[in-house]
């Protein structure tokens, strides 16, 4: 296992069911309580609790799931995806250290490669959203998953490349 790469990320504590991990708020956003600057989520001048139930404006929750690993790697599986006209819509964390691709819905169960997560459910941002590395497209915007076995093969490439490169180990 290599250091250095996101294998496990902790789901924060009242996040929408099924929501991906690399798709949620991160530590610091203080808008998801018990995710705050001062323990249990308040403002930092003790301000109210602010409870977000429903998904933030423009969101949309899908029925995909997300593979998420971390940036470098991603970026370089994107660039193999978009030679091979094969990568769909991706996502970079707000924190900009991974980015998360939209798989068909049921990958999870199956989804076991070192250096990656796979995650049930996505919550996704509007199309106009700066964070998509590959925004939805079409008349409708649908968010479109990339085949799981062609990224699987894809990101494998991807580590080999970064670790000839010197930019390993994955």
């Amino acid at each position: 296992m290599a250091t250095g790469l996101p294998q496990y990320r902790p789901v924060a504590g009242r996040a929408p069911a099924g929501a991906a991990p690399a798709l949620l708020p991160d530590p610091a956003d203080d808008r998801i309580p018990g995710r705050g600057p001062v323990e249990g989520g308040r403002a930092p001048c003790g301000g109210p609790r602010r409870d977000r139930t429903a998904p933030p404006e423009g969101a949309l929750v899908t029925s995909c799931d997300t593979v998420t690993v971390a940036l470098r790697h991603g970026l370089e599986a994107v660039d193999i995806l978009r030679l091979r006209r094969a990568c769909g819509a991706v996502l970079q964390s707000r924190s900009g250290s991974t980015v998360a691709f939209l798989v068909p819905a049921g990958t999870r169960e199956t989804w076991h490669l070192p250096g990656s997560t796979c995650t049930a459910g996505a919550l996704l941002p509007a199309a106009t959203d700066p964070r998509w590395v590959i925004p939805p497209a079409g008349a409708d915007c649908a968010a479109r998953p990339t085949d799981a076995w062609v990224l699987r093969s894809a990101l494998c490439e991807a580590a080999c490349t970064l670790t000839a490169g010197g930019l390993g180990p994955f």
